[in-house]
């Protein structure tokens, strides 16, 4: 699968994207969320991957932000269908069953920003940067960033980021939940395809289940959430790879899952 803007590769079940656009420090233009959405699709399609991997090209940004040399000529209606387009992307992405996982490697602004909140597990570079700065072009982020921001760090938090336009440097963004860790810059991807790897090892159907009950958090009360995983839990009992991993578990053994 050949991209314009990105680059896309398989390995030991896990999927690696990368926002390839170095000269604009990788700034997501309508093309490359759209090619963004394909991408995503051919992962939900793909029953052998078990992970997704996101990063950007270069040793600058991850996403710097929405093309703004695009944004500054649209109109009311056609930033909306940008909008559109963007949200379509993000929440697909986050809808998958397979755990994504940020490689945040710089600039994380914007639509970068926002582009890491839509994944699972953020790991960031010391070099990265966050923020939402929107509101310096006289905008708000449009990609989802004021809902998950604030779901993310708190809405205070998310309000003082968002109003203010200010980066986080990484170890700012770790203290405020942004983060999972903060990793020499030569040391992040290895760290981050360790830790897609070892998920790519567990039963593909349980890390599906676990993932839809720890999203659904968010969005619903205890009780209703409390009822969701007892579901799932049950469900679960009538897997090959339960019982397998149970099995190898009473046999002292590495367990081998098959995602059924």
């Amino acid at each position: 699968m050949a991209f314009e803007n990105l680059l896309w590769s398989v390995q030991d079940g896990v999927g690696v994207v990368t926002v390839n656009r170095p000269k604009s420090l990788n700034a997501l233009d309508s093309r490359t969320v759209q090619e963004l959405a394909q991408v995503v699709e051919a992962a939900r399609s793909d029953a052998s991957l078990r992970a997704l991997v996101v990063t950007g090209a270069g040793d600058k940004a991850f996403v710097a932000g929405a093309d703004i040399a695009q944004m500054s000529g649209l109109s009311a209606i056609e930033g909306r269908r940008f909008a559109d387009l963007g949200h379509r992307a993000l929440a697909a992405l986050e809808a998958l069953d397979i755990p994504t996982l940020a490689a945040v490697n710089g600039f994380a602004l914007g639509g970068g920003c926002e582009l890491a909140l839509a994944c699972d597990l953020v790991y960031a570079s010391e070099k990265a940067r966050f923020g939402q700065p929107e509101v310096n072009l006289g905008i708000i982020p449009g990609f989802g960033g004021t809902q998950r921001l604030a779901r993310r760090v708190g809405a205070m938090r998310a309000m003082e980021m968002i109003l203010t336009g200010d980066m986080v440097d990484a170890a700012r963004a770790r203290e405020l939940g942004l983060v999972l860790e903060v990793l020499p810059a030569d040391k992040l991807m290895e760290h981050v395809l360790g830790v897609a790897r070892k998920i790519a090892g567990k039963g593909a159907v349980c890390v599906a289940q676990a993932k839809r009950a720890v999203l659904a958090s968010a969005d619903t009360d205890l009780k209703t959430g409390n009822e969701l995983e007892r579901q799932a839990f049950a469900v679960l009992f009538g897997t090959e790879d339960a019982r397998e991993g149970m099995k190898a578990f009473l046999e002292k053994r590495p367990a081998r899952f098959q995602g059924r």
